[in-house]
């Protein structure tokens, strides 16, 4: 039997997708074994471009994948494989470079290259993408909630991005692809799906008459799905309709991520970011009015080129007053091929780093007065496996309807069932909690297998 292993680089997405492409590996009859410890037939790395040490880190795992087995097939795909083909194409050793479309044909070119041995290189031009490319995963490794991706490609061109040039411009799955996809997961067992993409919120905007609010609404007619997550969205996403389903649903769970990345007006604008402080602002009391202890969680850009003293403290305060459950803090980092890393007036690192010190201290303060307003209430969570701090404890962890990460007492038969659990101690890493009961629905099948 024929071997493959993965490496994944980068975001969510990819992950999602290096899911897909084992299973198209699997359908062939292929064993898949672990990356760093076994000897592959095939090595499939999934790479990213999103910042220049991305690029870096990418060729460093491709040459590895070649050292520890020169006679394997490696097959390059994902984000950098898609902006710089021509570069990976050139690493002695490397046989397949496909990017981030035309992922079907995978097991196509490996047979390919054990009879002819000659590189293939398949990276079109994403631009010229429309069409959404169907990449299924039935079922994920280790995991209660299960992605669902719903679109690719964004039409943003931010100042700090190079995604568009990796992933083209924005399309949308067909609706009834996703809510037939999403009735395969419950029937899998899942409780709960997490819609993801690049730009999930701008969902539908390739559609005639269609989009995220209705996309949602014909979710809820999947019988059996207890959970819906949005991955992220945009400020500006968050329309009225988005806010009216949202209010109205008993699905939609309590937590969106909403891409703040800067809290100035004016490095907002150097971004090209298509909001203001005031419109964000207005948008999350709309969010918190339909979905009320709603956990807002958020990424942020420190040290973008310009950034102020004045304007760095003017997005600290904003940040205070929005009051994120959560931010995801992450220095500037210079991007070759997109317009802000040709801005003149570059921040040095020191300065970025005592900054990203500063946002971090305030994300401990803000995760930790989030959670203390729950204290005494009763959560739905469903546990994901054991504690990981102290596995043997007979402690369970997992995530609340609004994205808090609950250590609990409980056993093994409980992974996977949605647990009433009341929060007794809030934390800015977890909280601790007491059990109170499960919630009668079925657990996930394979997670019983795991937890026996």
């Amino acid at each position: 039997m024929s071997t493959v292993a993965f490496h994944t680089l980068g975001c969510k997405v990819n992950s999602y997708e290096t899911e897909a492409i084992w299973q198209l590996f699997k359908a062939d009859g292929y064993e898949r074994v672990d990356f760093e410890q076994d000897d592959a037939d095939v090595y499939v790395i999934n790479t990213c471009t999103v910042t220049n040490t991305g690029d870096k880190k990418s060729r460093q795992v491709i040459r590895r994948a070649i050292r520890r087995n020169p006679e394997a097939i490696v097959a390059v795909t994902g984000c950098y494989a898609q902006t710089s083909p021509s570069e990976i194409a050139q690493i002695p050793g490397v046989d397949i470079v496909v990017g981030t479309q035309g992922r079907e044909k995978l097991i196509e070119y490996v047979d390919q290259i054990r009879t002819e041995r000659q590189p293939i290189n398949a990276v079109g031009n994403i631009m010229k993408a429309r069409e959404f490319e169907e990449l299924d995963v039935p079922n994920f490794t280790d995991r209660t909630r299960a992605s669902l991706k719903i679109q690719e490609g964004c039409n943003n061109f931010c100042t700090f991005c190079i995604i568009p040039w990796a992933r083209g411009l924005m399309r949308s799955r067909k609706p009834e692809s996703v809510v037939e996809q999403a009735q395969k997961l419950v029937e899998a067992g899942y409780l709960e799906i997490v819609l993801t993409g690049i730009h999930t919120g701008g969902y539908g905007e390739d559609l005639e008459d269609y989009n995220l609010a209705k996309l949602l609404l014909d979710l809820h007619q999947v019988e059996g799905l207890k959970r819906i997550r949005i991955s992220s969205i945009e400020a500006s996403q968050i329309t009225d309709e988005v806010i009216e389903v949202i209010n109205n649903s008993d699905r939609v769970v309590r937590h969106l991520h909403v891409p703040l990345q800067a809290g100035d007006d004016e490095v907002l604008k150097r971004m090209r970011r298509k909001y203001t402080t005031a419109e964000f602002y207005e948008r999350m009391v709309k969010v918190r009015e339909a979905l009320p202890g709603a956990a807002i969680t958020t990424d942020v850009i420190v040290g973008f080129p310009g950034e102020s003293e004045e304007q760095f403290w003017n997005g600290y305060e904003f940040m205070k007053k929005i009051g994120f459950a959560e931010m995801h803090v992450f220095p500037y980092s210079m991007r070759t091929g997109t317009p802000a890393a040709r801005m003149t007036d570059q921040i040095p690192e020191e300065k970025k780093n005592e900054r990203v010190a500063k946002l971090l201290e305030l994300n401990q303060e803000l995760t930790l007065a989030y959670s203390k307003k729950f204290v005494g209430d009763v959560l739905e969570v469903i546990p994901e496996r054991p504690f990981k701090e102290a596995p043997d404890s007979g402690l369970l962890m997992g995530y609340s309807d609004n994205y808090l990460n609950v250590v609990f007492p409980g056993d093994e038969s409980m992974i996977g069932k949605i647990c009433k659990v009341r929060l007794d101690e809030p934390g800015s890493e977890y909280c601790k909690g007491t059990f109170v009961r499960v919630v009668e629905t079925e657990a996930l099948p394979y997670l019983k297998e795991r937890a026996i």
